[in-house]
């Protein structure tokens, strides 16, 4: 092999792992809210599953040494699920029947 075919063997190489390793972050991303999942509902459920089965299966839109669609699929499911979470935690705030607290000046008792 010539010196070129080198310096592209190991930069394919370096690409290849640089997008392995944010495929497995943002995998671990989206593996931690799991323990939501049964407050998410079924959306959440689809995401969360869809997006690791798609990872994880060896039929992808492009071959697996390139990770770049597993990536934008679990970048997807992550901030659909970020999204849910978010909504979950402001009804959690706002229940019914209790009135809404408005942050005001904080008043320090005088001494």
């Amino acid at each position: 092999m010539s010196r070129d075919a080198w310096v592209l063997v190991v930069l394919g190489g370096v690409v290849a792992l640089a997008t392995l390793v944010g495929a497995v972050l943002l995998a671990v991303r989206v593996v931690r809210t799991r323990r939501l999942l049964g407050a998410l509902g079924v959306g959440g459920k689809v995401a969360f599953y869809g997006a690791l089965i798609y990872a994880i299966f060896p039929v992808d839109i492009l071959p697996d040494p390139i990770y770049l669609d597993d990536m934008g699929v679990l970048a997807g499911a992550l901030i659909y699920l970020t999204r849910l979470v978010h909504r979950h935690r402001a009804a959690q705030r706002r229940r019914p029947g209790q009135p809404e607290v408005q942050p005001g000046p904080v008043q320090r008792p005088v001494p």
